[in-house]
């Protein structure tokens, strides 16, 4: 070690690499060596830079659910704070919310789309009222109430079709159907009515029928059988009467 120019340099050997490295150390009497600021900071990010130094961090995920999950300690913070009663306060608010949420989806069901209200009643090849009738007592014998209905709804149409009391029309509705035997069967009018909304809800409404719509639409369809038809100038007068009792 040796005085040069106000400072002492040492010659130091790096171990492991027969290489060394000559230092400049400052004397007593000298103000210590500095480095400005911004080269200091640009090499001390060079340094944190290297990939050794960062073998152990988490990765993507990891560090995007971390951020995640201080968002919503946040926010449960900031409500808390807003909410009377603190965090006890939100607690019973959140449960409220949830407990109306869940009142409304069994009161109203799960949402449906509004099915279009010109969809035919058949929808495949035609059959008789006969083969109507054993599919819907094949699926009841089941439990496939939905199906069951949809028969038995279409053996009613049918029935009335093979009795010419409906002209056979490929594209007609359950509204359609109940309508027009309304003409001719006026004292079934509000049971063929029902049994139409049934057959809407059930084909094309998401709904679900039960025992109950089925074996009313069994009954109708057998009380139909023994119905006889009315003439069209009768059926007005029975309309007629009808509507001037309920005025009355």
């Amino acid at each position: 070690m040796s005085p040069a120019g106000g400072v002492l340099t040492a010659i130091l050997a790096l171990p492991h690499t027969g290489a060394s490295a000559v230092l400049a150390l400052p004397r007593g009497d000298e103000p210590p060596v500095t480095t400005p600021r911004d080269p200091a900071r640009e090499a001390a990010r060079r340094e944190l830079s290297k990939r050794m130094y960062h073998e152990n961090d988490p990765g993507l995920v990891q560090r995007a659910l971390n951020a995640f999950w201080e968002w919503v300690d946040k926010l449960f913070g900031a409500a808390s704070a807003a909410t009377p009663g603190g965090t006890l306060g939100l607690v019973v608010i959140v449960l409220a919310v949830v407990a109306v949420v869940a009142a409304l989806w069994w009161r109203l069901g799960s949402p449906h789309r509004t099915p279009p209200p010109s969809a035919a009643l058949f929808d495949d090849r035609p059959k008789s009222a006969a083969e109507h009738r054993a599919a819907a007592e094949a699926h009841a014998a089941q439990g496939h109430w939905n199906q069951a209905v949809q028969e038995r709804m279409r053996a009613v149409v049918r029935s009335l079709e093979e009795r010419a009391l409906l002209d056979p029309r490929p594209g007609r509705t359950a509204d359609e159907a109940a309508a027009e035997a309304s003409s001719t069967l006026p004292s079934h009018t509000d049971r063929l009515r029902a049994a139409a909304r049934v057959f809407d809800d059930v084909t094309y409404g998401g709904r679900s029928a039960d025992t109950r719509a089925y074996h009313r639409l069994t009954e109708l369809d057998r009380d139909l059988e023994r119905t006889k038809p009315v003439r069209a100038s009768s059926a007005q007068s029975t309309a007629h009467n009808t509507r001037q009792g309920a005025a009355s």
